[in-house]
Parts: C-alpha cells; sequence; structure tokens
C-alpha cells in the first residue's frame, strides 16, 4: 500500500493503493508508521512522495464517509477520522527534510490536500487537482482551507473551493498551486532531478530556512529573529565555514 526506498539522501515514499490511493483508517496508519521508520534514520534530507498509480491520491475514502453518515455516530466517527489526516499532514508540514509532491495524476480533496503540505510540487500537465469536497455538502476539512489560503491568497482559494473548480496542471502551476509543471511523460525524471539537487545542498541551511519560512506565516511573530538566530547556528558549523571558504576561491560545485 505505501512503500519507502532510501538512496542518495532521498527517501522516497510511494503510494500503491489501487484503485485511487483513496484515504482509509489503514492508509493514515501505514502512512505515519513508515515515516516513524524515517525518523530512525538521518540518511535522508528530501522526502519525495509519488504513486505508482495512474492516480496521485483522490482524497477520502468514500465508503469510509459513507459508513459514518449512516451510523449513529457517524458525526463523531467522521470528525475522528478527518482529525486524523490532519494530524498525518501537519506533520508532514513541519519535518524538517524537504518535502516534495510529484502529481502525475488527479489529486482531489485529500490528495491535494497531502501535496499541499508539501513544500515542493511538480505537476504533470495533463493531472487533475481540486478541492471538490462542497459537492459533497462537505468542505475540504484536513486543511485545504488554510494551506490553500496561505499559499495562494484568499481570493483563488475562494474561487477554488467555493466553487469545486478543477485545474489541469498546467493552470494548477499557472496559479501557484504547484512550482512546476512538465508532460506526464517526463514527470518522473523531472521530479528525480528536483529531489536530487536539493538533496544535495546543506541540510542545516534547508533544515533553518525551511523553519524560517514557516514562522512568517505565524500571525505577529514573523521570522527576523529566527534568520539572525539560524545564522549565527549556521555560521559556527563546519559545512557552512567549508563552503564559504570554497565559494570564495571558486571551487564551489
Amino acid at each position: 500500500m505505501i512503500t519507502v526506498a532510501v538512496a542518495a539522501r532521498i527517501a522516497t515514499l510511494t503510494l500503491d493503493h489501487p484503485p485511487v490511493n483513496a484515504i482509509s483508517p489503514e492508509w493514515l496508519e501505514l502512512f505515519s508508521a513508515r515515516l516513524d521508520e524515517l525518523a530512525q534514520r538521518s540518511d535522508w534530507h528530501v522526502l519525495h512522495i509519488r504513486s505508482e498509480l495512474n492516480v496521485f491520491c483522490a482524497g477520502a475514502d468514500i465508503g469510509q464517509i459513507r459508513e459514518c453518515i449512516g451510523a449513529a455516530d457517524g458525526p463523531d466517527r467522521m470528525l475522528a477520522y478527518v482529525a486524523g489526516i490532519q494530524r498525518l499532514y501537519a506533520r508532514i508540514e513541519c519535518l524538517p527534510q524537504v518535502t516534495l509532491a510529484e502529481i502525475g495524476g488527479a489529486a482531489m480533496g485529500g490528495g491535494l490536500e497531502l501535496a499541499l503540505a508539501c513544500d515542493l510540487r511538480v505537476v504533470a500537465t495533463e493531472a487533475k487537482v481540486g478541492l471538490p469536497e462542497v459537492r459533497l455538502g462537505l468542505l475540504p476539512g484536513a486543511g485545504g482551507t488554510q494551506r490553500l489560503s496561505r499559499l495562494c491568497g484568499r481570493a483563488l482559494a475562494t474561487r477554488l473551493i467555493l466553487t469545486a473548480e478543477v485545474l489541469d496542471g498546467q493552470t494548477a502551476a499557472m496559479l501557484g498551486l504547484a512550482h512546476w509543471a512538465a508532460p506526464r511523460r517526463e514527470l518522473p525524471a523531472r521530479a528525480a532531478e528536483i529531489a536530487i539537487h536539493v538533496a544535495a545542498l546543506p541540510f542545516a541551511a534547508l533544515a533553518a530556512a525551511k523553519h524560517c519560512v514557516a514562522a512568517s506565516a505565524e500571525p505577529g511573530r514573523g521570522g527576523y529573529f529566527d534568520e539572525l538566530e539560524y545564522t549565527r547556528r549556521l555560521l559556527t558549523g563546519p559545512e557552512t565555514r567549508r563552503r564559504v571558504e570554497a565559494f570564495l576561491a571558486g571551487t564551489l560545485q
């Protein structure tokens, strides 16, 4: 259902839950277990999330929703289910490692919310992405209303969420939902290229920069102090010193 392989400082997490990588309680448990396994290792700088299927992730398991609607304790069960998705995505978002979503096929609802929890997104131009929950009388409750608003601004988030609009990958990249777009046949190579490039960068600097970017979204705080504090830490590290010396000598690769 979900496998992980680590090589060249890249942890590749592959979703393979036919037919559409639907998010079930078992899926959530296994995804968390894979992250637990990775947490025991220090040999990866990038988490590359991809799908073995033609679909990236179609979102919530409709069967799970149907069961909740038909049960006396349905609302409570549904809230627990969605809260579990929120916790997983928050964990992905807070990883010190850089996260990359390779969206080769449809990323709908909770599938797009998974991609939005990642730092970087590369999408197939032919892929379909959207948050269509209002069509079912629901809302994007796994972080979609919050992350999309922060990422693309309130105006675009309002448009996409309130109209349940579905975009192709090319348009998604143009509007800022993804950072890069490529034809589906070229996407694996493009995603690998991005992951390799990032994984070669100093991990301490990546983690510090990621922290400071996240701090900018915290109301009333900003990240100016964080920038100074992390700059101090990096300046005392051997990797930064080595790279600065190599840059000045004209030998930095």
